[in-house]
């Protein structure tokens, strides 16, 4: 589900609406970030989603501070294994089974200091996403996470990875999207009812 103006629901005496997923993807397309809620089923969570390669330090920023969760990189298989990034772990018994890889910096030679700024993140992001960018412009461990995103996206995996891939391949980006996972002011899940 994609929130913002459509259809609505009622939580805690406030409508939430949800954008058609045209309007989601103008806004995609145009740069902006999205809210992205999967089935309660599933997480219940929401996730702010933008574009990889709109990724600012200044959208990094809100996401850390406004959002509050980790922030990922959700990319294609194909483009992880071209950057030779395994996953994290060999055997993985997370029960939605998000596809975490090695976590990454830019390096210096990318105008990347320690990593863990706004602006050393965003870099991060795009040196991951250039076509030219090779494994070895990129530290391991580092401040970004990536996440490998299922081939088949969201018919076959119906998460935050897949959606982000799949919105930016739709509006005609490059597929791959920064996503952050959206906390209350108190640390808990923000969630629909």
């Amino acid at each position: 589900m994609i929130h913002s103006h459509s259809s609505e629901t009622t939580v805690a005496n406030e409508a939430i609406r949800f954008d058609a997923i045209a309007d989601a993807l103008a806004a995609i397309r145009n740069g902006e970030s999205i809210v992205v809620v999967d089935d309660e089923n599933r997480e219940n969570e929401g996730d702010l989603i933008c574009a990889a390669q709109f990724a600012t330090p200044e959208q990094i920023n809100f996401m850390a501070t406004e959002a509050r969760g980790l922030i990922c990189l959700a990319m294609e298989g194909e483009r992880l294994d071209a950057l030779d990034l395994p996953l994290m772990v060999d055997r993985n018994t997370d029960s939605n089974q998000t596809a975490f890889t090695v976590s990454v910096d830019a390096g210096p030679e990318n105008g990347v200091s320690t990593g863990i700024s706004a602006e050393d993140r965003a870099r991060t992001i795009q040196v991951a996403i250039h076509p030219h960018s090779r494994p070895s412009d990129l530290r391991r461990p580092g401040h970004v996470f990536p996440l490998r995103a299922r081939q088949g996206g969201v018919l076959k995996r119906a998460g935050h990875t897949e959606a982000a891939v799949d919105l930016a391949r739709l509006a005609g980006l490059y597929p791959s999207g920064v996503i952050c996972e959206i906390q209350n002011s108190d640390g808990s899940m923000a969630r629909l009812p």
